[in-house]
């Protein structure tokens, strides 16, 4: 099954967290999106624990990633 029309076909959760982490850091993150693994003690590992499992924050989280995207 084809996925041309995914544009996050290929990337994983932690290359998008750790890619915005890298171009906005956690405090900007945690304004930009508003959940407690980015404001509180935040680090990649915790965070995708709660993206994992929390769909509303995980779809955040890729939506963000595709703006910024060329």
């Amino acid at each position: 099954m084809s996925q041309a029309n995914n544009p996050l076909h290929g990337i994983t959760l932690e290359a998008i967290l750790t890619e915005l982490v890298a171009r906005h850091g956690w405090a900007e993150l945690g304004r930009m999106i508003e959940i407690r693994c980015f404001t509180h003690d935040p680090s990649v590992k915790s965070s995708l624990t709660f993206l994992r499992k929390t769909p509303w924050a995980r779809k955040k989280v890729e939506d963000l990633y595709l703006r910024g995207r060329p």
